[in-house]
């Protein structure tokens, strides 16, 4: 077995988050964090205990060193990542909002060190991982960036490695929609595992209904599709089943990012430990609701003694409550 269970890759930024609510221009102290789609995930499954390497650049600057000690400090094996003399880390401001709306969140990323991410980055080393988890951010982030996409996606999967894809979309990244629509599509088509959101889904796939999105993707070559339905749950399709799993009732939203990125720690966990993919969208649905009860993007990611203690109260009152409220064993499109 490979001694990397995991690699993940993209950009991780350092964040000043507002320590007063209302608008950033009047907030006068922040606290300093770390934010990334991508290594929120790859941070999530590391307290899960995988082992997890993390592929990146960070400018040779105080916040490069921060992001890299971060990381480290959350067990991820930062040996691939690049210290960039050039060019900086890329850093963001986010608002604070008590009444669990959407922050707002200015970035500070164009002509970063991770933006220079290139096909240059991949060794043969890294293909040695057992999953390959992406998402849609970096190849927004540049040429190179999305050309180290495609290779690392396309040598992973022809290695034999399970390969998971996030959507992720960042429009303000993009020269234009369809070029979005165009690549993303393209990237989701090398990954086993797809896990749009339902908005996403659509834009992506032209398709309202969650089983028309997912079948979208399963005949560009994917196994299974789970879409993030929001506090409804989730829907989930691979070729021989399909159901909504109904989400966990949360009392109150504190900071709805990185709910996205904690049901993908939740899928990727429970599926490279071999469940069905219905107990792996519990599982999902289990930590995206944990996250959004945290004040920041990954604080609420929980670590394997957590998830035995807590996960499995939930296991038990969902099947008291028949929370799984649909499954099928027919083949998809019978």
């Amino acid at each position: 077995m490979s001694e990397i269970d995991i690699l993940s890759f993209g950009e991780t930024m350092a964040m000043f988050v507002a320590e007063q609510s209302g608008d950033l221009a009047a907030v006068e102290q922040f606290h300093k964090r770390i934010a990334g789609a991508d290594s929120n995930v790859a941070i999530g499954l590391s307290r899960l205990g995988f082992s997890v390497k993390w592929l990146s650049r960070v400018g040779a600057d105080s916040l490069g060193r921060f992001v890299l000690e971060t990381l480290a400090g959350e067990g991820l094996d930062c040996s691939a990542v690049e210290v960039d003399p050039a060019h900086p880390t890329g850093f963001q401001f986010k608002s604070r909002n008590d009444d669990g709306s959407d922050p707002q969140v200015e970035y500070f990323r164009r002509g970063s060190a991770a933006s220079r991410l290139s096909p240059r980055s991949i060794t043969d080393t890294l293909l040695n991982a057992r999953h390959l988890h992406a998402t849609g951010i970096p190849p927004a982030l540049s040429a190179s960036a999305r050309e180290m996409s495609f290779e690392l996606m396309t040598r992973m999967r022809d290695a034999g490695r399970s390969v998971s894809f996030d959507p992720n979309l960042r429009p303000s990244l993009w020269a234009n929609e369809r070029e979005m629509i165009r690549e993303i599509n393209r990237l989701a088509a090398l990954a086993h595992w797809v896990l749009p959101g339902l908005s996403e889904g659509r834009l992506l796939t032209g398709f309202e209904d969650p089983a028309d999105i997912a079948a979208f993707y399963l005949d560009q070559g994917a196994e299974a599709v789970a879409i993030k339905l929001g506090p409804e749950g989730a829907y989930y399709r691979t070729h021989l089943d399909q159901g909504f799993v109904a989400g966990v009732p949360v009392a109150t939203v504190v900071d709805t990012v990185g709910a996205g990125d904690g049901f993908a720690v939740g899928m990727i966990s429970a599926l490279l430990e071999h469940q069905s993919f219905a107990e792996a969208v519990q599982r999902a649905n289990w930590i995206g609701s944990r996250a959004v009860q945290s004040r920041g993007d990954m604080e609420g990611l929980p670590t394997r003694s957590e998830l035995s203690a807590e996960f499995e109260i939930v296991i038990r009152e969902q099947a008291h409550s028949h929370m799984v409220t649909e499954a099928f064993t027919q083949p998809c499109g019978s």
